[in-house]
């Protein structure tokens, strides 16, 4: 059975047809899941998730479920292996956002049904095959294309940096000390055949860059962390000066929600290099494509 856990469940001509499928027209991907139910499980709850997900559910015919995390108490109330089971009777597919990794891991090793990533705190795989889109969309392709994120190497760094260099973008990363790729994570985009730039200072990351990306300093989960996460970006705010290292062609995005005036200024947010909105928008096209691809792979038709 097919899962998708994170873009390196995927080889690189894998993710080529992944992309096929998101940037293909609805109607022309079928109804795999018509008369069929998709879980859809929520321990952290998202407007762009929610949204894209089950729109794009009923996209290809099916039936989408929205379930909050207290209704299945995941390893609490049952254990994230008898949930597996218990939504397998029901659903044809499982997408979760949850916050640990081994969840979905846990979940997947049944081969019940397939298991997809809505997020966790390892990996943003759809969120990172919306970026590539957008990047696509924007500059003709994100081969030979630098990608430079500013901020937190957190699970959407992870998964962006692995898409774009699956695509023959190189991807740079500017952090303080202490918020840079562990040991273990570069491991695994080198094993991928990735490879990440890291930079101290965002000015030198942003030199010759096509894209300029951030994403929050504090993450759902972390809010006890906000004061001290605060100080120790200083300097990496994402503003008009420092957007101006890059150029006036590169291009700005966001995963959102942004938090104004803190990783990113509203001037940046709302200024013409800006595409975040568009970036959104292929939040639906990557949902839509990864579902129709698992429902290809594990026989749902």
């Amino acid at each position: 059975m097919r899962h998708l856990l994170e873009i390196d469940d995927l080889t690189p001509d894998e993710l080529g047809a992944v992309i096929e499928r998101c940037e293909a027209a609805p109607e022309t991907l079928g109804a795999p899941y018509a008369g069929r139910g998709v879980a859809c499980l929520f321990e952290k709850p998202s407007a762009r998730t929610r949204n894209s997900t089950e729109i794009a559910v009923v996209q290809l015919g099916g039936h989408p479920v929205y379930i909050v995390g207290d209704e299945v108490g995941i390893d609490k109330r049952e254990t994230a292996e008898d949930i597996a089971r218990t939504l397998a009777c029901y659903h044809h597919a499982i997408c979760a956002r949850v916050f640990r990794h081994s969840v979905l891991e846990r979940m997947a090793a049944l081969d019940v049904a397939p298991v997809i990533n809505l997020l966790s705190d390892e990996g943003h795989p759809l969120q990172a095959i919306a970026d590539v889109l957008t990047i696509r969309a924007e500059l003709g392709s994100v081969e030979g294309k630098v990608v430079t994120y500013v901020g937190d190497a957190n699970n959407v760094t992870r998964s962006l940096a692995l898409a774009v260099g699956y695509l023959g973008g190189t991807t740079r990363v500017a952090s303080p000390s202490g918020y840079r790729f562990s040991d273990r994570d570069l491991d695994r985009l080198t094993l991928a055949g990735v490879l990440v730039e890291s930079f101290e200072h965002a000015g030198e990351a942003l030199e010759g860059a096509d894209v300029v990306y951030t994403d929050t300093w504090v993450s759902m989960g972390q809010e006890a962390e906000r004061e001290r996460r605060l100080r120790d970006f200083e300097g990496f705010c994402v503003d008009d000066r420092l957007l101006s290292v890059a150029g006036p062609r590169a291009v700005f995005m966001h995963c959102l929600p942004a938090h104004r005036g803190e990783e990113v200024a509203a001037s940046v947010l709302d200024g013409p290099q800006s595409r975040i909105w568009p970036q959104a928008a292929n939040r639906l096209r990557s949902a839509r494509g990864v579902l129709a691809w698992i429902a290809e792979q594990n026989g749902i038709a």
